[in-house]
């Protein structure tokens, strides 16, 4: 049995350990609220942009852009999102799993087909030990997203698609839906399938009903060839913000799981402590009784 003075460094100990858990959780909740708030003034934009390129393709207009040309695949670029830093559960494992399913699919391409562009510290440092070779690095974008950044990104993809050095593009990043819930997507960027263009409020549904009656200058083609490279732009920014959000979160719950440990771990080293120096006061109560009687 551990004496009480182990017993009450233990304590001290993890008593410590929650006053930093409890700091880290306060932080990255205020980062979760930035981010929420950040993503909620995007969202009315990002939702007309898509709204107006749903209304156009479910026109009669043939749509030729070179973003939605589907040819054999040769060679893909996976880009994929984590963060920077630990401490945020399995938030950064989960990428790398389903990075590594993706790779196993590509496997059959070779290794120097494959190109990787991570998004924060931790997946970089992944594909590296891994013998990948990163195309870049990217880890101000997964700290503090920027719409500059990541349109400078999105373009360096889409003139690797147009220019055929690249097949395919896919991205992997979490999706957030609330605190508690972050789902790991997996979505291919290009070729785009405009068909299938997500509609992501219902409210969106009610919107479409109103007649699609656009004037357009100065032509529905050249309209669409500049609608959806910024579509493009903001898809991957969107993923960005996403990812960010939804690492805040995952960190914020990680560190309320470790707090609420600390806690339990803090009240069971108690009881153990008190137990002890019960257990010493009763022994020392009997050696001065049974010495008392000699």
């Amino acid at each position: 049995m551990a004496s009480l003075k182990e017993v009450k460094t233990r304590i001290n100990s993890v008593q410590s350990t929650r006053k930093i858990t409890s700091a880290m959780k306060m932080v990255a909740s205020a980062k979760l609220h930035k981010a929420q708030g950040a993503i909620e003034n995007m969202l009315p934009y990002q939702r007309q942009m898509n709204k107006i390129l749903r209304n156009f393709l479910s026109g009669e207009l043939s749509i030729e852009s070179p973003y939605i040309q589907g040819r054999e695949v040769k060679r893909v670029a996976i880009v994929m999102f984590s963060s920077n830093s630990s401490l945020c559960g399995a938030f950064n494992a989960n990428v790398i799993k389903m990075f590594l399913h993706t790779v196993g699919e590509y496997r059959k391409l070779g290794q120097d087909n494959i190109f990787i562009y991570p998004v924060g510290r931790k997946v970089e440092e992944a594909v590296k030990k891994m013998g990948f070779v990163p195309k870049g690095s990217y880890q101000q974008l997964a700290d503090k997203p920027t719409y500059q950044e990541a349109a400078a990104l999105a373009e360096h993809l889409m003139e690797l698609f147009v220019s055929k050095e690249i097949d395919r593009v896919e991205l992997i990043y979490h999706h957030f839906k609330s605190m508690g819930v972050q789902e790991l997507l997996r979505e291919r960027y290009l070729p785009i399938d405009l068909t299938q263009v997500e509609e992501e409020h219902e409210e969106d549904i009610e919107e479409d009903k109103v007649v699609k009656d656009y004037i357009v200058e100065p032509s529905r083609e050249q309209f669409i060839a500049d609608l959806i490279p910024k579509v493009l732009k903001q898809k991957l920014f969107t993923a960005a913000m996403d990812s960010n959000a939804s690492e805040h979160a995952a960190r914020t719950l990680a560190m309320q799981v470790a707090t609420d440990n600390a806690n339990e771990l803090i009240q069971d080293l108690t009881k153990q402590y008190n137990k002890g120096r019960q257990q010493a006061i009763t022994n020392e109560l009997l050696d001065i009784i049974g010495g008392s009687m000699k």
